[in-house]
């Protein structure tokens, strides 16, 4: 046998290798069940067309709506702003390519998986006019309370995959409000940096702890002015012996990170018991008026400019009126 011809069976033996390869890759029932498992309840190119999300559970519906580049809850024909965070990982989550297992496709598993429509969780995700994008079952979770049963409407097909949906279908409606009283602080576009002079103006008070901190509420019928120096406060109507500057950045984010715990219908009137002033670097000025406090210390809150009334905590209330010695230095 001449050299040529070995090195040609050598040659060709090494591509019937490669090929028989190859061909036990593609072909690979395990393989191809995990290729199958892979993958995203909504086409991540279309997640720009998002423009609603019903999230029905437990005979209550959450309805978030998009308007221009912002996500509101609709609530009572009124149109609330939303965390726009949340919202847009709960969309990642739906876009996201994972493992998504086939575990059943007999339409007699879905009671018993919790897929039947009276008992499953439901996420429609809609895009302008036409059929929703997605319209999602959320079932009981599995034996390990690691994973969920899923399947699309009007399909029998089952899947399963990690439980990163429930805590968004069983939230209540106030886990998707932005409550901030100053909601630009969410993305850090309203920070303490932008404040150049606060006024306080704490009405009739009564001086306490608020939160175990160092520091209550401040004394009755106080008109307390704050101004910045640079990376330095002054002060007028506080009596500070030596101030902690970084207690008086901590009491301008606090302010600005100050959060209801829900929407109020009550409007503005009589929102003139107290008043926080901020005057920021772009000139503009926000001026944020409480009402007295209720029997259990909650008060009513509004910020100019705003059309939203909050309900306040009175301990969230009490953040906004400090002690003096809450500045001073420990």
């Amino acid at each position: 046998m001449t050299y040529k011809k070995r090195l040609f069976i050598h040659v060709m033996m090494i591509a019937a290798l490669v090929l028989a390869y190859a061909l036990g890759i593609v072909f690979d029932p395990e393989r191809a069940a995990s290729g199958s498992a892979l993958l995203s309840w909504i086409d991540p190119q279309l997640v720009d067309r998002i423009d609603r999300i019903d999230i029905e559970s437990g005979g209550e519906t959450r309805e978030l709506i998009r308007r221009n580049t912002g996500w509101f809850v609709l609530h009572n024909g009124k149109e609330y702003p939303a965390r726009q965070m949340r919202v847009e990982v709960f969309i990642d989550l739906l876009a996201k390519r994972a493992l998504y297992p086939v575990r059943s496709s007999n339409a007699s598993s879905h009671e018993r998986l919790g897929l039947t429509e009276s008992t499953a969780s439901r996420i429609i995700v809609s895009g302008g006019a036409g059929l929703p994008l997605l319209d999602l079952l959320v079932g009981h979770g599995d034996n390990t309370g690691q994973e969920v049963y899923l399947r699309r409407q009007g399909q029998n097909e089952v899947r399963s995959g990690e439980d990163v949906f429930t805590s968004y279908t069983e939230s209540s409606r106030t886990a998707w409000y932005n409550l901030r009283l100053f909601p630009e602080s969410e993305n850090g576009v309203l920070d303490a940096d932008s404040v150049q002079r606060l006024t306080v103006y704490a009405g009739e008070q009564t001086s306490g702890a608020d939160d175990g901190g160092p520091g209550g509420e401040a004394a009755p019928e106080e008109l307390r002015v704050f101004t910045r120096n640079g990376r330095e406060w002054t002060f007028n109507g506080i009596n500070i012996a030596e101030a902690d500057m970084n207690r008086v950045d901590s009491y301008v984010r606090g302010i600005l990170n100050t959060e209801g715990d829900d929407f109020s219908d009550i409007d503005e009137g009589g929102l003139n018991h107290s008043r926080v002033t901020l005057e920021l670097g772009d000139g503009s000025v926000r001026i944020l008026s409480l009402g007295p406090p209720d029997e259990t210390g909650r008060r009513l809150a509004r910020v100019s400019g705003s059309p939203y009334t909050y309900s306040l905590a009175g301990w969230a209330a009490g953040r906004l009126f400090r002690d003096a010695s809450f500045f001073e230095k420990q």
